[in-house]
């Protein structure tokens, strides 16, 4: 690892450290705020936003494979019904 690599690392850390130490000092909307910031990087790089909830951690990936398993069935189980092809 050359010095100017372990310098930038070591400055990220650093300023993830910073983010972490404030963030619990941020109002409601604040974080509301930080958050829509973070949601606006993923999409201008071009990665899936993660999300979150009671039901646990999610990427924008999973969702999409859900959703498409879920229609994969109702498709097949339409498909019985009209007795045709599933698509």
């Amino acid at each position: 690892m050359t010095p100017d690599l372990l310098a930038i690392i070591l400055s990220a850390v650093s300023t993830i450290a910073e983010i972490e130490a404030v963030l619990p000092k941020l109002t409601a909307e604040e974080l509301e705020r930080v958050e829509r910031a973070v949601h606006d990087q993923f999409r201008q790089r071009g990665g899936g936003i993660v999300y979150d909830d009671t039901y646990g951690v999610e990427t924008e990936a999973d969702l999409i494979a859900s959703a498409d398993a879920a229609f994969q069935i109702y498709d097949k189980a339409e498909a019985k019904h009209a007795k045709r092809p599933a698509r």
